[in-house]
């Protein structure tokens, strides 16, 4: 078996990646639907901007049987973890390839000057006694969420529209955030610091207009809807709709504001979203969100607006030094 880096994949080799995510869906599927090969090349294709990527392939006899992606967020030596994903075809388990891999992606992370990594693995997965078994630790319970647009009819968001609290006017924008929200923004964004602590990233203009251009890059579209007063966002929602597969869009961020919670503003601009969403992309027929396990009050927003279970996955991280060398 031989571990190749791939620093500018080609067409077939990115069928060749495509084909073992496929391979390993069929496996585990945990509800989520098949990947698209558009969906693999966007990824293996669209680096954040500021980051890096670094991609390897395992081949035996002329086959992939496995592949890892590590990304570095931010400049080498940045505070942000790195974040690791490591597929290997079921069928070529428990062989020590994984472990291969991830030896490999270390040996980049600590050459980036990181000093911790994260990986997003879904609950019940070979990947769980995986992680656990070479130096991770679970940081984060997810649990994945998934929204039928026909069970919130207009009248729905309209009465949580007008039920909302007074003094706060709604915003919204698609893309890359105007300059006079910027700032707001990001600040809004600290909200949800409880929930990703781990992430050790501060928020700042500049990050969240990159955030909004890698969305870009990839074709697809962010729409953002805020609360505001007296200039202040006081709380916000993001969806992005995938450019390739439209039908299902996907929650990004929601937060409020600490001194504004308990206002129902979360629900607020959820129901917005849901309205501009309707008149803008009526092709959109499902939304899938995450939520933190111990995030009451947020799961409670989309139990509310009609959200339903749908697969739970876990936030792994591990420090550089204790990954395998």
């Amino acid at each position: 078996m031989d571990v190749t880096a791939l620093d500018d994949p080609t067409d077939a080799q990115i069928r060749q990646w495509h084909a073992v995510l496929t391979a390993v869906h069929a496996a585990d599927p945990a509800g989520e639907p098949a990947p698209e090969l558009e969906q693999t090349m966007a990824r293996l294709l669209g680096v954040e901007p500021g980051g890096r990527q670094r991609l390897w392939t395992a081949v035996s006899d002329g086959r992939v049987i496995a592949v890892a992606t590590l990304r570095l967020p931010g400049e080498p030596g940045a505070a942000r973890p790195g974040e690791i994903d490591i597929q290997v075809r079921p069928e070529h388990r428990r062989r020590g390839i994984g472990r291969r891999l991830l030896t490999v992606a270390a040996e980049g992370l600590r050459a980036d000057g990181r000093s911790s990594v994260i990986a997003q693995v879904l609950e019940g997965t070979p990947a769980v006694p995986f992680l656990e078994a070479h130096g991770f630790r679970c940081v984060l319970t997810l649990r994945g969420l998934l929204l039928d647009m026909a069970d919130v009819p207009p009248e729905r968001t309209a009465a949580l529209l007008a039920s909302g609290p007074g003094g706060y006017g709604l915003v919204r924008w698609r893309g890359v955030v105007p300059d006079e929200h910027a700032e707001a923004l990001a600040h809004a964004k600290h909200a949800m610091a409880d929930l990703a602590q781990y992430e050790g990233a501060p928020w700042d203009a500049h990050r969240v207009r990159e955030m909004a251009e890698m969305v870009a890059k990839r074709g697809d579209e962010l729409y953002t809807v805020a609360a505001v007063r007296d200039g202040v966002i006081a709380g916000f929602t993001e969806v992005v709709v995938p450019a390739d597969s439209p039908v299902r869009a996907a929650q990004y961020d929601t937060a409020v504001v600490p001194e504004h919670r308990g206002r129902r503003l979360g629900i607020r601009v959820k129901a917005a979203m849901l309205d501009w969403l309707r008149a803008e992309r009526p092709e959109v027929r499902e939304i899938e969100t995450d939520n933190a396990g111990d995030n009451v009050h947020m799961l409670a927003v989309n139990r509310e607006l009609g959200f339903r279970p749908q697969r739970e996955s876990r936030e792994y991280q591990a420090d550089a030094t204790d990954l395998p060398t």
